[in-house]
């Protein structure tokens, strides 16, 4: 049966992708893919709940060391009918690495909701109500933070929303000191950022390539382009919280053609690392990646 992710990583010519687990989520199914009948997508639920990896990604490319996406942060939150959210582990697992937060250069966000940012500051972000504690400080305080300009403003100009980045723990600690990228932009040798609006107007993937251009292979961090596996199995499954389903449907499609690409799905149970096979007219996730029991959780 599914179950979160643990530790792993792959390597792209010289450059190191890392998962590093922060927590997880046992969501009801029904809120998060509206009118989709289970009994279709048999071994995706956990005792009737849709269970979510949240963690981030640590790129090691070069002398850089970059973390897309900061995960759900320190929280262990029961939203009634929605979901259980638990995580606090992310630096641990940094540790784990042999880094401290202190040695992060770069923090790019795929985009902004509440379980991509949860360890922007000091303070985490609660999903069911908006944080009254004032932060101290930016948890990668060294770190360049970017997105893309379109996230911000999306986020910057709307009342708080559940799922979205709290103002006290996150807007405010950031206003000043986030970075735009647009897409195509490098962020350090072989790294680059990739539009893919959909999920939210200003959301990106990130594109791992060998900078010395002797493997022909690439990764692809995908942020919410892919929630679950069942998405690779049924591309149509639209997730409630995309603000545009269809553009996001056709940014998943291509997602899924890409070809010598290691997907990096950081929501996805057992292995977050995976490439995407044509099985007639259908797709097939196919994990890789050093096994997550060889490093540790």
């Amino acid at each position: 049966m599914p179950q979160p992710a643990l530790r792993s990583r792959i390597t792209i010519g010289a450059t190191t992708i890392t998962y590093l687990p922060d927590g997880f989520g046992a969501h009801n199914p029904d809120v998060l893919f509206p009118g989709v009948d289970w009994t279709t997508h048999p071994g995706f639920l956990e005792d009737g709940q849709l269970i979510l990896s949240f963690g981030s990604f640590l790129i090691c490319a070069g002398d850089q060391r970059i973390l897309v996406d900061l995960s759900v942060g320190k929280i262990d939150v029961d939203v009634p009918g929605v979901a259980r959210l638990k995580g606090g582990s992310l630096l641990r697992n940094l540790a784990e690495e042999g880094l401290s937060a202190d040695d992060i250069d770069t923090v790019v966000y795929t985009h902004l909701h509440l379980d991509h940012v949860g360890w922007t500051s000091d303070v985490a972000p609660l999903p069911n109500a908006p944080t009254t504690d004032s932060p101290t400080g930016l948890t990668f305080a060294r770190a360049r933070h970017l997105m893309s300009e379109d996230e911000w403003q999306y986020w910057s100009t709307r009342t708080a929303t559940m799922g979205g980045p709290d103002a006290e723990a996150v807007l405010k600690p950031l206003d000043g000191v986030v970075e735009f990228v647009r897409s195509g932009d490098s962020i350090a040798p072989g790294v680059t950022v990739e539009a893919t609006p959909g999920h939210t107007p200003g959301h990106l993937a990130i594109v791992v390539r060998d900078p010395s251009g002797v493997s022909t292979e690439s990764a692809y961090v995908v942020g919410d382009v892919l929630h679950s596996p069942a998405q690779v199995d049924d591309p149509d499954l639209v997730f409630s919280s995309d603000v545009a389903p269809d553009q996001a449907r056709a940014v998943r499609d291509q997602v899924l053609q890409r070809p010598d690409t290691v997907i990096a799905a950081g929501h996805f149970t057992d292995n977050v690392f995976g490439r995407v096979t044509s099985v007639g007219d259908t797709y097939a996730w196919a994990p890789v990646g050093e096994a997550p029991t060889a490093i540790g959780k």
